[in-house]
């Protein structure tokens, strides 16, 4: 079932999520609903408040993202592979290497995009659909949009990064997006 994507100004997406249990009501269909939103609605990461539930679980598909690469970002990202995963109970060990910019979005901010820097790695700790516990190190765009999907666990936006000046500039797009003057080609739930 395609869920709604929860839409900038919703307290739930500002809100640390809790860990669940493997015995999480509906667990197996919530998890396969998040992948067909994800999909249907052009992501590559969607995390569970995005959908309104606080709970820590992201999924990503960067495959996607590697596969679409043009010639200068292959060159650029050689190494990259893309993963999918979901990631349950996900908790941050250490972030390393130096920051640089891409150019982020998020379902839940649609029509605005800005440059992010975030560092090259993360290593992190997290259960699979099947409660058995990773620790990995992800690199590249891998780890960014890791760490953008972990930021939403975390009650985080992407847009929290970007300097007074640019969110100032920026603020009529999300005030528009709050009161629900906004045309995406995916449902959205609007803040009351």
């Amino acid at each position: 079932m395609i869920l709604p994507i929860v839409a900038y100004g919703h307290p739930v997406l500002r809100k640390v999520c809790d860990d669940i249990a493997p015995d999480h009501p509906g667990l197996k269909k919530f998890i396969a609903d998040m992948w067909e939103t994800m999909y249907h609605s052009s992501g590559v990461g969607v995390a569970a408040p995005q959908v309104n539930k606080p709970i820590r679980l992201f999924v990503i598909d960067t495959i996607q993202i590697v596969d679409g690469f043009d010639e200068e970002e292959k060159r650029k990202y050689a190494t990259e592979k893309g993963i999918k995963k979901v990631f349950i109970n996900a908790h941050k060990i250490e972030e390393t290497g130096e920051p640089w910019a891409y150019n982020e979005g998020c379902l839940s901010i649609p029509k605005i995009r800005e440059d992010v820097h975030r560092p090259e790695n993360v290593r992190m700790r997290y259960m699979d659909e099947h409660f058995k516990e990773h620790e990995e190190e992800f690199d590249g765009v891998t780890a960014r949009v890791i760490l953008h999907e972990y930021d939403h666990i975390d009650g985080k936006l992407f847009i929290d990064y970007l300097p007074q000046l640019k969110r100032r500039l920026i603020k009529k797009k999300l005030d528009d997006i709050s009161a629900g003057k906004v045309k995406t080609d995916y449902r959205m739930l609007f803040p009351k």
